[in-house]
């Protein structure tokens, strides 16, 4: 982890573009380093691990995202712990997301998953049914859609990506949505090009993940 590369990319960025550091598997020492590099926004994949992370941070007010995906079962934990989730992949969910922050008397920032390659393996909307279920999503009560959120094929050449981050903006401006989360450390670049307003990066600013 070096400071100069934190402070380069955050030279770089535009004023729309923000890095959120992913600290799933990363140990709390190494966030607070982070932190105290001007950091402010940290994405978590596991509830259970994301909210021991943020009870022991709590001092540091820090802005935590939820990116990996959620069972409904676990919707009852999210609270009102989460700036942002990254990987609401149904109307189910959102449904659920919604019902419970109710209860709470929350209102919960969201990205839409779209799965923008179509992969078996992945969850996410497909554009289709997006489409279908936008009307819903947007009038359900509790949730406020901030944004598109996609993840390429792991295998693709940054270049390869490209396409898919397009197509990603192309929908985002139709349905009058600014917020993207999209890029990687591997791919970051080419999705800045494209419009992204939020790119994922972990191991780039952490080092390796404890095993």
């Amino acid at each position: 982890m070096e400071t100069s590369l934190l402070e380069s990319l955050q030279k770089k960025l535009q004023l729309n573009q923000n890095i959120l550091a992913v600290s799933k598997l990363q140990p709390v020492d190494k966030i607070i380093a982070l932190a105290k590099q001007g950091q402010k926004n940290f994405g978590e994949n596991y509830i259970q691990e994301a909210l021991d992370k943020i009870n022991q941070l709590k001092h540091m007010n820090l802005n935590w995202h939820l990116i990996g995906p959620i069972q409904k079962n676990k919707v009852k934990f999210l609270k009102d712990n989460f700036e942002y989730i990254h990987s609401v992949d149904s109307l189910k969910l959102a449904e659920s997301i919604s019902l419970f922050a109710e209860k709470i008397n929350y209102v919960q920032k969201i990205f839409i998953q779209i799965n923008i390659s179509n992969e078996i393996t992945k969850s996410g909307f497909n554009l289709n049914n997006f489409k279908k279920d936008w009307n819903h999503l947007k009038n359900l009560k509790n949730i406020k859609i901030i944004g598109l959120m996609t993840m390429p094929p792991l295998q693709n050449e940054p270049e390869q990506s490209r396409p898919l981050f397009k197509e990603l903006k192309n929908v985002a401006t139709d349905y009058q949505l600014t917020e993207l989360s999209m890029g990687t450390s591997h791919d970051f670049k080419v999705a800045l090009s494209e419009g992204s307003t939020w790119i994922r990066l972990g191991t780039m600013l952490f080092g390796d993940r404890s095993k």
